[in-house]
């Protein structure tokens, strides 16, 4: 199972060090939470295409950068995150009116598209898109703030997920990656991989005062 830091908890005035030492540690995924203080929970807003920038500028062209848009408008400002940088844009099935279209366009700008939908919503809601999309993501908690605790009842959503990506795949489809997002740490995250997740986004759990990167990043891997 591949790690993808999320940044959300990390000390933005330093920043370029976080994102060194992870990239140092092999880690060539890193997930963006974009946060617009409307759609989310607790309406807290995070950063834009400008931060975004700045991150691709910093990490290079080879680490891996997906964008996950917890904004109400994902459909009309999509592609700032593109030319901002981004390989992937992940915009959320309960905030878009027509999936479809905003599926088609992101793909025929030439980068990767996904979806993702929270814990309470059915697996079905994204079904019918998945042998369009690079990417599916589950939630594991509410979306909107760093640091909630795990949620294991969408055990069933990963391995509804799973055995629909894997018929897509023997039927010679798209090899859609699975994702999890939330609540993911050192002593969960062999559970989650055997539920067949590709790669997991980890904040607090690899981002914190307790210990450094190396070391949580060492402790996820021994499990």
């Amino acid at each position: 199972m591949q790690i993808a830091p999320s940044i959300l908890t990390a000390d933005f005035t330093r920043l370029g060090e976080v994102l060194q030492e992870a990239i140092d540690e092999g880690i060539d995924w890193i997930h963006l939470d974009v946060m617009d203080g409307n759609w989310v929970i607790n309406e807290t807003i995070t950063f834009g295409p400008a931060v975004v920038r700045s991150i691709r500028e910093r990490v290079g062209p080879d680490i891996f950068l997906d964008c996950h848009l917890m904004i109400t408008n994902a459909e009309r400002t999509w592609k700032q995150y593109v030319e901002a940088g981004v390989d992937l844009i992940i915009a959320h099935i309960e905030a878009i009116s027509d999936p479809w279209n905003l599926v088609s366009e992101i793909r025929r700008s030439g980068t990767m598209v996904g979806l993702v939908l929270n814990p309470e919503t059915e697996t079905e809601m994204v079904l019918p898109y998945l042998s369009e999309l690079d990417l599916v993501l589950v939630m594991s908690v509410v979306p909107g703030k760093g640091g909630q605790s795990f949620m294991p009842e969408v055990e069933e959503k990963i391995r509804d997920f799973r055995a629909a990506i894997d018929e897509q795949i023997s039927a010679g489809g798209r090899r859609t990656k699975l994702m999890i997002d939330g609540g993911i740490k050192a002593h969960n995250a062999a559970m989650v991989a055997s539920w067949g997740v590709d790669v997991a986004v980890i904040g607090s759990g690899l981002i914190n005062d307790r210990a450094s990167i190396a070391e949580n990043i060492s402790e996820i891997r021994s499990k």
